[in-house]
């Protein structure tokens, strides 16, 4: 049994690896190779200039630094609105909580497309279109991640947090000193949810910017996508540079990760 559930799992990781070794295959092969018929996995001559070229084809230094500073102050500021909002939640009491948990729940029903044109306008109306406020502005609030900390909050015992007040700590010495250390995992895995989806959206930083030195790396792509044609081996090279940190951040934070969201219920 024991066995079986090794090659089941093994067979998941090959599956789940093969988009990876084609995009990596794709990047060292010339424009003739990506495109052939049937499909050819090791190419004759592995063509690493095509990192280079990538790289050179399009501001790629800029996109990265746009990226990399819109996921470090939309991370910053949706934790820091969440771990308050989740401790007010998870230990204050104060009326019609409930009721305004239960709005607020509601609210991670309505599909995230149907926000892209009030937010939008909003924007445009505050004159933000094209600036890094509308990249990080409207995704400083986040109820999944409150819900998810919430959960974690609640799992500390209240004794814990009456033993403080009674010691005479604040709610807020309490928060950043006692229950935030004891919820560091799911911290890191709600951190590292909102790192991965800030890094690789798309459609949002498409939409609110029109200038390159606002671009970030996924829109950064379409330099590849030409009237043209497609240029696979630079396009899947590009990709490696979106893909690679967050590879590599995940494995050296993959346990708080799973620690994390077994703590806080996040399961599939």
């Amino acid at each position: 049994m024991t066995i079986c559930i090794y090659l089941l799992i093994s067979f998941g990781a090959i599956i789940m690896l093969i988009p990876f070794i084609w995009m990596l295959s794709t990047a060292l092969k010339t424009q003739s190779e990506a495109i052939q018929v049937p499909p050819i996995w090791i190419p004759k001559i592995w063509h690493f200039e095509n990192f280079i070229s990538a790289w050179q084809a399009a501001p790629f230094a800029t996109y990265m630094f746009n990226s990399l500073f819109v996921t470090v102050a939309t991370t910053a500021l949706q934790l820091l609105t969440s771990i308050l909002a989740a401790f007010s939640f998870a230990k204050l009491n104060f009326k019609g909580k409930n009721l305004l948990f239960v709005i607020l729940l509601a609210t991670m029903m309505v599909p995230g497309e149907m926000l892209i044109i009030p937010n939008y306008v909003t924007l445009s109306k505050m004159s933000l279109i094209n600036t890094y406020g509308a990249l990080i502005i409207p995704w400083i609030a986040s109820f999944f991640s409150v819900f998810a900390l919430r959960q974690s909050f609640m799992s500390v015992p209240n004794s814990v947090y009456y033993s403080a007040k009674i010691d005479g700590a604040s709610d807020w010495r309490f928060l950043w000193r006692i229950l935030v250390p004891m919820s560091k995992s799911s911290i890191v895995a709600i951190t590292m949810l909102q790192v991965i989806g800030s890094w690789n959206s798309f459609m949002w930083p498409l939409i609110v910017t029109n200038s390159d030195s606002l671009r970030t790396l996924p829109v950064g792509l379409q330099a590849f996508m030409t009237e043209s044609g497609i240029q696979y081996p630079q396009l899947m090279a590009a990709t490696t540079f979106v893909i690679l940190p967050m590879a590599i951040l995940y494995l050296f934070l993959q346990k708080y990760i799973i620690a994390g969201i077994s703590r806080s219920g996040l399961k599939g």
